[in-house]
């Protein structure tokens, strides 16, 4: 499909903007669930073919812990939201509100608490591109899988076809208030061919 290609900066930068406002709205309802002050920004957003989006995730053979959603509505397809191992160990913490660095594992509480944080920022990220576009989006259930970044992508990829491979990659950044560093995530969308010549039109107007 050529119209990625097509793509100029300022209608990716529209699309950061999208997903900057979905990132205020989700910062407001996790500050609130972890009575700590958290800040999301989107530093970068592209679009690329799913197998290339390995290379801006991380290296494959890292684990990651991936909240996976179905995206239904006007617009259809699939929604990841992705952590990397230590950020999503980190977010347990802040999340079930104990000291940074306890979590170890991902137990039954842990696993609840990711796919919470999970669903309310692919829901943030939705009801932004959904005030956007004018259309209905939601997402479904979350799901979560812990392992390795390639095999989580392949998967991905592997469910969906040959004309549905392009994703648009919303890089995340978190600030927490009492933690030293940022956070760092991905939300990826996967929508159906349909649904993504939809975006683009959307975004390609003046």
């Amino acid at each position: 499909m050529e119209d990625v290609r097509d793509l100029k900066e300022s209608q990716l930068d529209a699309m950061r903007e999208v997903a900057n406002i979905g990132a205020g709205h989700a910062a407001t309802a996790l500050s609130q669930m972890t009575n700590r002050k958290i800040m999301i920004t989107v530093p970068r957003v592209n679009v690329r073919p799913l197998e290339e989006a390995c290379e801006t995730v991380g290296r494959p053979d890292e684990v990651i812990a991936a909240v996976l959603m179905h995206m239904m509505g006007d617009l259809t397809g699939r929604a990841l939201l992705l952590f990397p191992q230590h950020a999503a160990r980190t977010l347990c913490d802040f999340l079930l509100r104990r000291e940074v660095g306890t979590t170890q594992e991902f137990g039954e509480m842990e696993q609840s608490g990711l796919k919470e944080a999970g669903n309310i920022l692919a829901s943030a990220y939705l009801n932004a591109l959904s005030d956007f576009m004018g259309m209905m989006l939601v997402p479904s259930v979350p799901s979560l899988v812990i392992d390795l970044s390639g095999a989580v992508l392949t998967s991905a990829h592997l469910n969906f076809g040959r004309d549905r491979d392009y994703a648009f990659c919303v890089e995340t950044s978190f600030q927490v208030d009492g933690a030293s560093g940022s956070l760092g995530g991905h939300f990826l969308l996967l929508p159906d061919i349909a649904s993504l010549r939809s975006i683009f039109d959307a975004i390609r107007l003046p």
